[in-house]
Protein backbone atom coordinates (compact mmCIF):
# COMPACT_ATOMS: atom_id res chain seq x y z
CA UNK A 1 0.00 0.00 0.00
CA UNK A 2 0.99 3.35 -0.63
CA UNK A 3 2.30 3.00 -4.20
CA UNK A 4 5.46 1.49 -2.84
CA UNK A 5 6.23 4.94 -1.22
CA UNK A 6 7.71 5.54 1.86
CA UNK A 7 4.62 6.57 4.39
CA UNK A 8 6.80 9.64 5.78
CA UNK A 9 7.15 11.01 2.34
CA UNK A 10 3.50 10.65 1.50
CA UNK A 11 2.49 12.36 5.08
CA UNK A 12 4.67 15.08 3.84
CA UNK A 13 3.29 15.51 0.92
CA UNK A 14 -0.49 15.33 2.50
CA UNK A 15 0.59 18.11 4.62
CA UNK A 16 1.65 20.49 2.02
CA UNK A 17 -1.60 19.86 0.12
CA UNK A 18 -3.96 20.42 2.91
CA UNK A 19 -1.75 23.88 3.75
CA UNK A 20 -2.54 25.04 0.47
CA UNK A 21 -5.87 23.83 0.03
CA UNK A 22 -7.46 24.15 2.98
CA UNK A 23 -6.77 26.81 5.89
CA UNK A 24 -10.06 26.15 7.65
CA UNK A 25 -9.51 22.31 8.16
CA UNK A 26 -5.59 22.65 8.27
CA UNK A 27 -6.31 24.85 11.43
CA UNK A 28 -8.68 22.27 13.35
CA UNK A 29 -6.58 19.45 12.10
CA UNK A 30 -3.70 20.35 14.11
CA UNK A 31 -5.46 19.77 17.58
CA UNK A 32 -5.44 16.09 16.02
CA UNK A 33 -3.13 13.46 17.98
CA UNK A 34 -0.49 12.49 15.30
CA UNK A 35 -1.60 9.74 13.88
CA UNK A 36 -5.04 10.80 13.46
CA UNK A 37 -3.54 13.78 11.77
CA UNK A 38 -1.64 12.74 9.18
CA UNK A 39 -4.31 9.67 9.14
CA UNK A 40 -6.66 12.74 8.39
CA UNK A 41 -4.23 14.39 5.68
CA UNK A 42 -3.80 11.49 3.70
CA UNK A 43 -7.37 11.06 3.20
CA UNK A 44 -7.60 15.19 2.73
CA UNK A 45 -5.12 14.88 -0.43
CA UNK A 46 -7.33 12.25 -2.33
CA UNK A 47 -10.61 14.14 -1.98
CA UNK A 48 -8.08 17.30 -2.89
CA UNK A 49 -6.26 15.53 -6.07
CA UNK A 50 -9.87 14.17 -7.20
CA UNK A 51 -11.48 17.49 -7.04
CA UNK A 52 -9.06 18.95 -9.45
CA UNK A 53 -8.72 16.27 -11.72
CA UNK A 54 -12.49 16.50 -11.95
CA UNK A 55 -13.05 20.50 -11.89
CA UNK A 56 -9.30 20.63 -14.13
CA UNK A 57 -7.47 23.07 -11.17
CA UNK A 58 -5.15 22.91 -8.71
CA UNK A 59 -6.33 23.50 -5.14
CA UNK A 60 -9.04 25.66 -6.00
CA UNK A 61 -7.97 28.03 -8.19
CA UNK A 62 -9.64 29.09 -11.27
CA UNK A 63 -11.72 26.48 -13.06
CA UNK A 64 -10.95 25.11 -16.26
CA UNK A 65 -13.97 23.03 -17.35
CA UNK A 66 -14.27 21.18 -20.39
CA UNK A 67 -17.05 19.65 -20.10
CA UNK A 68 -16.25 16.94 -23.65
CA UNK A 69 -13.99 15.24 -21.47
CA UNK A 70 -15.48 15.62 -17.88
CA UNK A 71 -16.63 12.58 -17.67
CA UNK A 72 -12.97 10.75 -19.11
CA UNK A 73 -11.36 12.73 -15.90
CA UNK A 74 -13.69 11.03 -13.29
CA UNK A 75 -13.24 7.82 -14.64
CA UNK A 76 -9.70 7.83 -14.82
CA UNK A 77 -10.42 9.08 -11.02
CA UNK A 78 -12.69 5.80 -10.00
CA UNK A 79 -9.90 3.70 -12.13
CA UNK A 80 -6.79 5.44 -9.85
CA UNK A 81 -8.70 5.43 -6.75
CA UNK A 82 -9.63 1.13 -7.12
CA UNK A 83 -5.76 0.52 -8.12
CA UNK A 84 -4.86 2.42 -4.79
CA UNK A 85 -7.26 0.18 -2.69
CA UNK A 86 -6.37 -2.70 -4.99
CA UNK A 87 -2.64 -2.08 -2.93
CA UNK A 88 -1.21 -1.29 -6.63
CA UNK A 89 0.86 2.11 -7.42
CA UNK A 90 -0.91 4.57 -8.81
CA UNK A 91 1.98 6.91 -10.07
CA UNK A 92 -0.02 9.81 -8.07
CA UNK A 93 0.87 10.61 -4.42
CA UNK A 94 -2.40 11.81 -3.57
CA UNK A 95 -4.00 8.29 -4.66
CA UNK A 96 -1.06 6.50 -3.02
CA UNK A 97 -2.27 8.17 -0.23
CA UNK A 98 -5.37 7.26 0.05
CA UNK A 99 -4.08 3.64 -0.50
CA UNK A 100 -1.78 3.90 2.53
CA UNK A 101 -4.65 4.97 4.87
CA UNK A 102 -7.58 2.60 3.46
CA UNK A 103 -5.17 0.02 4.56
CA UNK A 104 -4.46 1.52 7.74
CA UNK A 105 -8.66 2.59 8.91
CA UNK A 106 -10.42 0.29 6.44
CA UNK A 107 -11.59 2.38 4.08
CA UNK A 108 -13.95 0.54 1.44
CA UNK A 109 -14.45 1.17 -2.72
CA UNK A 110 -18.01 1.36 -1.47
CA UNK A 111 -17.11 4.50 0.42
CA UNK A 112 -15.05 5.73 -1.68
CA UNK A 113 -17.31 5.59 -4.88
CA UNK A 114 -20.26 7.42 -2.87
CA UNK A 115 -17.67 10.67 -3.40
CA UNK A 116 -16.76 9.87 -6.98
CA UNK A 117 -20.44 9.45 -7.99
CA UNK A 118 -20.68 13.29 -6.64
CA UNK A 119 -18.12 14.24 -9.34
CA UNK A 120 -19.50 12.13 -11.77
CA UNK A 121 -22.89 14.52 -11.14
CA UNK A 122 -20.80 17.65 -12.05
CA UNK A 123 -19.51 15.92 -15.21
CA UNK A 124 -22.85 15.49 -16.16
CA UNK A 125 -24.15 18.89 -15.96
CA UNK A 126 -26.48 17.31 -13.62
CA UNK A 127 -28.93 20.11 -11.89
CA UNK A 128 -30.83 19.37 -8.56
CA UNK A 129 -34.38 19.60 -9.66
CA UNK A 130 -35.26 18.99 -5.78
CA UNK A 131 -34.21 19.39 -1.92
CA UNK A 132 -33.83 15.51 -2.52
CA UNK A 133 -31.69 16.07 -5.31
CA UNK A 134 -29.64 18.83 -3.50
CA UNK A 135 -29.35 16.62 -0.18
CA UNK A 136 -28.44 13.65 -2.08
CA UNK A 137 -25.58 15.66 -3.82
CA UNK A 138 -24.13 17.29 -0.80
CA UNK A 139 -23.93 13.40 0.61
CA UNK A 140 -22.00 12.49 -2.03
CA UNK A 141 -19.43 15.16 -1.93
CA UNK A 142 -19.21 16.03 1.37
CA UNK A 143 -21.52 13.66 3.92
CA UNK A 144 -19.91 10.25 2.54
CA UNK A 145 -16.37 12.15 3.55
CA UNK A 146 -17.47 12.72 6.84
CA UNK A 147 -18.39 8.92 7.58
CA UNK A 148 -14.59 8.40 6.03
CA UNK A 149 -13.21 11.13 8.18
CA UNK A 150 -14.58 8.49 11.33
CA UNK A 151 -13.30 5.63 10.21
CA UNK A 152 -9.83 7.24 9.99
CA UNK A 153 -10.57 8.75 13.50
CA UNK A 154 -11.07 4.73 14.67
CA UNK A 155 -15.22 4.85 14.76
CA UNK A 156 -16.17 1.24 14.21
CA UNK A 157 -18.09 0.23 11.07
CA UNK A 158 -20.58 -0.64 13.27
CA UNK A 159 -21.13 2.09 15.24
CA UNK A 160 -23.55 3.51 12.76
CA UNK A 161 -25.21 6.23 15.19
CA UNK A 162 -22.15 7.78 14.87
CA UNK A 163 -20.79 7.65 11.61
CA UNK A 164 -25.01 9.09 10.80
CA UNK A 165 -23.65 12.01 12.90
CA UNK A 166 -20.47 12.31 11.13
CA UNK A 167 -22.59 12.48 7.65
CA UNK A 168 -24.52 14.98 8.86
CA UNK A 169 -21.64 17.26 9.66
CA UNK A 170 -19.98 16.39 6.13
CA UNK A 171 -23.71 17.96 5.07
CA UNK A 172 -23.63 20.98 7.58
CA UNK A 173 -20.01 22.02 5.71
CA UNK A 174 -21.20 21.62 2.33
CA UNK A 175 -24.85 23.60 2.65
CA UNK A 176 -22.81 26.69 4.00
CA UNK A 177 -20.18 25.88 0.64
CA UNK A 178 -22.85 26.06 -1.54
CA UNK A 179 -24.49 29.20 0.35
CA UNK A 180 -21.49 31.16 0.24
CA UNK A 181 -19.96 29.76 -3.68
CA UNK A 182 -23.56 31.06 -5.16
CA UNK A 183 -21.86 33.43 -7.20
CA UNK A 184 -18.71 31.85 -8.10
CA UNK A 185 -20.52 28.57 -9.31
CA UNK A 186 -23.17 30.64 -11.29
CA UNK A 187 -19.58 31.98 -13.07
CA UNK A 188 -19.16 28.31 -13.70
CA UNK A 189 -22.24 27.40 -15.45
CA UNK A 190 -23.23 25.50 -12.38
CA UNK A 191 -26.13 25.75 -10.04
CA UNK A 192 -27.16 23.86 -6.90
CA UNK A 193 -30.22 25.88 -5.94
CA UNK A 194 -33.05 23.25 -6.57
CA UNK A 195 -35.09 23.69 -9.23
CA UNK A 196 -38.35 23.37 -7.42
CA UNK A 197 -37.08 26.23 -4.62
CA UNK A 198 -36.41 28.93 -7.73
CA UNK A 199 -39.98 28.22 -8.55
CA UNK A 200 -41.56 28.97 -5.60
CA UNK A 201 -39.41 32.73 -5.84
CA UNK A 202 -40.39 33.01 -9.03
CA UNK A 203 -37.25 33.05 -10.62
CA UNK A 204 -36.90 32.17 -14.10
CA UNK A 205 -33.92 29.18 -14.54
CA UNK A 206 -30.36 31.07 -14.59
CA UNK A 207 -31.60 34.17 -13.45
CA UNK A 208 -30.85 33.69 -10.15
CA UNK A 209 -27.94 36.07 -9.98
CA UNK A 210 -30.15 39.05 -11.43
CA UNK A 211 -29.80 42.37 -8.99
CA UNK A 212 -33.97 42.22 -9.33
CA UNK A 213 -33.96 38.78 -7.92
CA UNK A 214 -31.07 39.35 -4.46
CA UNK A 215 -34.01 39.26 -1.96
CA UNK A 216 -35.23 36.17 -2.80
CA UNK A 217 -31.40 34.76 -3.48
CA UNK A 218 -31.66 35.87 0.59
CA UNK A 219 -34.11 33.75 1.50
CA UNK A 220 -33.16 30.71 -0.27
CA UNK A 221 -29.67 30.96 1.17
CA UNK A 222 -31.45 31.55 4.45
CA UNK A 223 -32.44 28.31 3.89
CA UNK A 224 -29.80 26.21 3.36
CA UNK A 225 -28.02 27.66 6.33
CA UNK A 226 -30.92 27.30 8.12
CA UNK A 227 -30.76 23.14 7.01
CA UNK A 228 -27.08 23.57 7.82
CA UNK A 229 -27.47 24.52 11.48
CA UNK A 230 -29.70 21.57 12.03
CA UNK A 231 -27.10 19.17 10.49
CA UNK A 232 -24.26 20.75 12.64
CA UNK A 233 -26.50 20.64 15.70
CA UNK A 234 -27.00 16.48 15.47
CA UNK A 235 -23.54 16.27 14.41
CA UNK A 236 -21.87 17.74 17.57
CA UNK A 237 -23.89 15.11 19.93
CA UNK A 238 -21.67 12.09 17.87
CA UNK A 239 -18.51 14.20 18.68
CA UNK A 240 -19.01 13.75 22.06
CA UNK A 241 -18.56 10.11 21.26
CA UNK A 242 -14.81 10.98 20.62
CA UNK A 243 -11.72 11.34 22.20
CA UNK A 244 -10.98 14.45 23.45
CA UNK A 245 -8.38 15.97 21.08
CA UNK A 246 -10.40 14.10 18.34
CA UNK A 247 -13.86 16.10 20.17
CA UNK A 248 -11.95 19.05 20.12
CA UNK A 249 -11.06 19.18 16.60
CA UNK A 250 -14.49 18.54 14.79
CA UNK A 251 -16.31 20.79 17.28
CA UNK A 252 -13.87 23.49 16.05
CA UNK A 253 -14.11 22.42 12.16
CA UNK A 254 -17.44 22.79 12.65
CA UNK A 255 -17.41 26.08 14.75
CA UNK A 256 -15.36 27.42 12.03
CA UNK A 257 -17.64 26.11 8.60
CA UNK A 258 -20.48 27.28 10.38
CA UNK A 259 -19.41 30.80 10.84
CA UNK A 260 -19.55 30.39 7.08
CA UNK A 261 -23.07 30.18 6.87
CA UNK A 262 -23.75 32.54 9.73
CA UNK A 263 -21.89 35.18 8.45
CA UNK A 264 -23.70 34.47 4.31
CA UNK A 265 -26.74 34.93 6.41
CA UNK A 266 -25.26 38.44 7.99
CA UNK A 267 -24.39 40.06 4.92
CA UNK A 268 -27.85 39.55 3.55
CA UNK A 269 -27.78 41.03 0.12
CA UNK A 270 -24.23 41.80 0.20
CA UNK A 271 -22.94 38.17 0.88
CA UNK A 272 -22.03 37.74 -2.62
CA UNK A 273 -20.14 41.14 -3.12
CA UNK A 274 -16.72 39.48 -1.67
CA UNK A 275 -16.27 35.76 -0.87
CA UNK A 276 -17.10 35.09 2.84
CA UNK A 277 -13.78 33.67 4.54
CA UNK A 278 -12.75 33.46 8.13
CA UNK A 279 -9.49 35.37 9.34
CA UNK A 280 -6.73 33.24 11.80
CA UNK A 281 -7.98 35.34 15.15
CA UNK A 282 -11.95 34.90 14.28
CA UNK A 283 -10.59 30.75 13.84
CA UNK A 284 -8.75 31.28 16.91
CA UNK A 285 -11.67 32.46 18.73
CA UNK A 286 -13.78 29.37 17.06
CA UNK A 287 -11.23 26.98 18.25
CA UNK A 288 -11.03 28.40 21.83
CA UNK A 289 -15.11 28.06 22.05
CA UNK A 290 -15.16 24.26 20.54
CA UNK A 291 -12.11 23.72 23.59
CA UNK A 292 -15.16 24.79 26.21
CA UNK A 293 -17.87 22.96 24.41
CA UNK A 294 -15.43 19.83 24.24
CA UNK A 295 -15.02 19.71 27.73
CA UNK A 296 -18.81 20.66 29.00
CA UNK A 297 -20.31 18.97 26.39
CA UNK A 298 -22.94 20.05 23.55
CA UNK A 299 -26.43 20.21 23.97
CA UNK A 300 -28.74 17.50 21.78
CA UNK A 301 -30.45 19.54 19.22
CA UNK A 302 -34.27 20.55 19.90
CA UNK A 303 -35.13 19.02 16.33
CA UNK A 304 -33.41 16.41 14.04
CA UNK A 305 -32.62 17.29 10.58
CA UNK A 306 -35.27 16.11 7.79
CA UNK A 307 -32.17 14.01 5.99
CA UNK A 308 -30.86 11.36 7.46
CA UNK A 309 -27.59 9.19 6.16
CA UNK A 310 -29.95 5.89 5.59
CA UNK A 311 -31.96 8.06 3.24
CA UNK A 312 -29.81 9.75 1.39
CA UNK A 313 -27.64 6.05 1.31
CA UNK A 314 -31.19 4.84 -0.28
CA UNK A 315 -31.54 7.61 -2.75
CA UNK A 316 -27.71 7.72 -3.74
CA UNK A 317 -28.24 3.52 -4.39
CA UNK A 318 -31.58 4.03 -6.36
CA UNK A 319 -29.81 6.79 -8.79
CA UNK A 320 -26.48 6.01 -9.31
CA UNK A 321 -25.41 3.46 -11.57
CA UNK A 322 -26.32 -0.21 -12.43
CA UNK A 323 -23.59 -2.35 -10.39
CA UNK A 324 -21.98 -4.74 -12.90
CA UNK A 325 -23.79 -8.39 -12.83
CA UNK A 326 -21.89 -11.55 -10.90
CA UNK A 327 -20.13 -13.62 -13.41
CA UNK A 328 -19.37 -15.99 -11.43
CA UNK A 329 -21.55 -19.45 -11.75
CA UNK A 330 -23.35 -21.47 -8.56
CA UNK A 331 -21.62 -24.26 -7.52
CA UNK A 332 -23.12 -27.37 -8.48
CA UNK A 333 -25.12 -28.36 -5.00
CA UNK A 334 -26.79 -24.35 -4.97
CA UNK A 335 -28.29 -24.95 -7.93
CA UNK A 336 -29.31 -28.97 -7.11
CA UNK A 337 -30.90 -27.08 -3.75
CA UNK A 338 -32.75 -24.66 -6.06
CA UNK A 339 -34.42 -27.14 -8.29
CA UNK A 340 -35.30 -29.74 -5.18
Amino acid sequence: MGGGRPRAALVRRARESIRQGSKSFSVASMLFDRDTRERAHLLYAWCRRCDDIADGQDHGGELKLDEASARDRVEAIRILTHRALDGQPTADVAFDALGLVAAETGLTREMCDDVIEGFMLDAEGWRPRTEADLMRYCFHVAGAVGVMMARVMGVPADETETLDRACDLGLAFQLNNIARDIWEDDAAGRCYIPEEWLVEMDIPPGQHMKPQYREQLVTLARRMTDMAARHDAAARVGAMRLRFRQRWAILSAANIYGEIGREVSARKGAAWDSRVYTTLPVKLGLVGAALKEAISGSYPPDEMPKWTRGELMMLARMDGPIPDAAMEPLPDEDIRRLED
